[in-house]
């Protein structure tokens, strides 16, 4: 039997074939099908196979403390505390206002210094003893300065994410959540929390991708990530073709799963949320 009803279901309801994602395939299959055939592109693999774990390890950490830093400014610029909403503001719009390639090179080679003196001078008294030896420059390093960046830069962007989805909720199921006397911990992780998320979750898996994208910044330090790898190999193989295409095929796979694992996440909230009624 035809299901005539199908054709009356909004755009949005109708399954449609993801032509993009059997393209993306295609081109995977033939990189792969390269990778067989050609030596050249074995051989820029696996010099570049040391890199991922880098990248990954640089996302993963910068992105999970930009999280934890950008929950707690979404919640201060919630709070009912002005002096908070304005710290929480200032810190926001500022760092949204920075490029993140210069706050890279700021906190690289502006504030790790600052950080390296003042720690110094706090330990100054016990160093001029011979207890403690003074911190060196050089012992601060460059991958964690560039996560410290990446943690600075994006959380002011997350803070806004999340601020969206706590300020989404109905106010009047937290008054009804209050009346019933919960507290304000419970309140967030019964009421606001599971509703936020489905609000949170696509701009937040959007982010993380575009930080496994901006992670490739982090080369301009030095950092021996995938593209910083394939800058040294083609610079000394004059290979830039082959190489830029392994670098650019290593982006998309992870880019291009993620998407998918958040897409995901996001129907499978969609049809176990309780919220729906």
């Amino acid at each position: 039997m035809v299901d005539l009803g199908s054709r009356y279901r909004p755009k949005s309801q109708r399954y449609q074939f993801p032509w993009w994602l059997l393209a993306a395939v295609l081109i995977c299959v033939l990189v792969l099908w390269a990778f067989v055939a050609n030596n050249d592109y074995r051989l820029i693999f696996k010099a570049l196979t040391s890199g991922i774990a880098t990248t990954l390890y640089v996302t993963v950490l910068a992105f999970s403390l930009a999280s934890f830093v950008g929950i707690c400014f979404a919640l201060m610029r919630t709070s009912d505390n002005r002096v908070l909403t304005e710290i929480a503001t200032f810190y926001i719009e500022i760092v949204r206002g920075i490029p993140i390639l210069v706050l890279l090179f700021y906190i690289a080679f502006v504030g790790a210094p600052f950080i390296v003196q003042s720690i110094n001078w706090m330990i100054s008294p016990l160093s001029s003893q011979g207890w403690i030896a003074e911190m060196s420059i050089r012992s601060f390093d460059f991958t964690w300065r560039a996560i410290i960046a990446l943690t600075i830069a994006y959380s002011a962007f997350l803070a806004e994410v999340f601020r969206a989805g706590i300020e989404a909720v109905d106010k009047g199921q937290i008054e009804a959540a209050r009346a019933l006397g919960l507290n304000r911990w419970n309140t967030f992780r019964h009421i606001v929390g599971p509703q936020a998320m489905r609000t949170i979750l696509p701009p937040y898996g959007n982010d993380f991708v575009a930080m496994i994208k901006d992670s490739a910044l982090v080369s301009a330090l030095g950092v021996q990530d995938i593209t910083q790898l394939g800058k040294v190999y083609s610079a000394s193989t004059f290979k830039f073709f082959e190489t830029y295409n392994i670098v650019a095929f290593l982006y998309l796979v992870m880019t291009i799963s993620l998407s998918l694992l958040v897409r995901w996440l996001e129907q499978y909230l969609k049809r176990s949320s309780p919220w729906d009624g």
